[in-house]
């Protein structure tokens, strides 16, 4: 990189960061202090956004270059497919090994939806009147997450992963290396969220084993196996749909499995069921740190 590039990525980071945050901040204080949670979600979106504008500021107005992102569609199937039913794939594994490890917080009693739905009916009431169970939530939202929710949340998520996966990754990788360059990527990226994690508990809430420090902690390990599969889909196809459609795909499927505990359970979502606990997130962080040591390896 240029002087002047390396100038326009310190001013990715400031703007990516500094919107994100304002939007956050904003968010958050709607909520707490308005229990507005409309204007909170509306910030939620244009915090995914910022990434987008930071690199079409720096580009097209500080550097007047192309943004260099690819749109075209391409990329060979098996990625487009690995994107949209990858999340679900790791989604299981990790719901199922949180489960071999802690056996007896399976729960298929609806507790959970019991709590969910205010705790004015219980599990017999919510299936006899809105025919609602565990198993018909999994199987109900499971298919729209699997079939219909990545098309969907792509959209918002493409604000993030232009940024991330198409502006920033390249650029770490060339200055820190593969492993290196995806680690810094993946910390980047967790830390970007803050905020809102230590402000309303996003992701883990506010009363956690470990809380915040562990959350902010396991949320960087989530992030940086999450990081290193959408920048090797990229990679792969160079074409950004491709991690977007993975993205949302996460998205609209890693709060699934929470359906499959008690509420007072929700004390160790830093570890699980969810893929983004501590255990729960450990086969997709095998797999993003093998495939990142393979390519090393071909690399050499």
């Amino acid at each position: 990189m240029s002087a002047k590039e390396k100038q326009g990525f310190t001013l990715y980071f400031l703007i990516a960061f500094g919107l994100a945050w304002l939007c956050q901040v904003g968010g958050c204080m709607a909520l707490l202090q308005q229990k507005n949670a409309v204007l909170y979600q509306l910030a939620l979106i244009a915090t995914m956004f910022c990434p987008l504008l930071a690199v079409l500021l720096v580009q097209k107005v500080f550097l007047r270059q192309p943004v260099g992102i690819g749109w075209k569609v391409q990329g060979k199937r098996r990625f487009w497919l690995a994107a949209w039913f990858g999340p679900a794939v790791f989604t299981l594994l990790g719901a199922v090994l949180y489960f071999a490890v802690f056996p007896s917080r399976l729960d298929f009693s609806c507790s959970w939806l019991v709590a969910a739905y205010g705790g004015e009916m219980d599990a017999q009431t919510l299936r006899s009147e809105l025919g609602v169970s565990t198993l018909s939530y999994l199987l109900q939202n499971g298919l729209f997450a699997v079939i219909l929710a990545p098309a969907i949340n792509m959209f918002p998520a493409l604000g993030e992963e232009v940024g991330w996966r198409g502006y920033m990754m390249p650029r770490l990788k060339e200055r820190f290396g593969l492993l290196n360059g995806r680690l810094l990527g993946g910390v980047v990226w967790g830390v970007w969220h803050w905020p809102l994690m230590l402000l309303v508990g996003y992701e883990y809430g506010t009363n956690y084993l470990g809380a915040p420090v562990l959350g902010l902690v396991v949320w960087c390990v989530v992030c940086f196996a999450l990081n290193t599969l959408l920048d090797l889909l990229y990679e792969k196809t160079g074409c950004i749909w491709v991690p977007a459609i993975a993205h949302g795909a996460f998205n609209a499927i890693a709060a699934l499995p929470q359906v499959l505990i008690t509420p007072a359970d929700a004390y160790y979502n830093v570890l699980g069921p969810m893929p983004i606990g501590l255990i729960s997130v450990l086969p997709m962080l095998a797999v993003a740190v093998g495939l990142t040591l393979h390519q090393m390896k071909q690399e050499q």
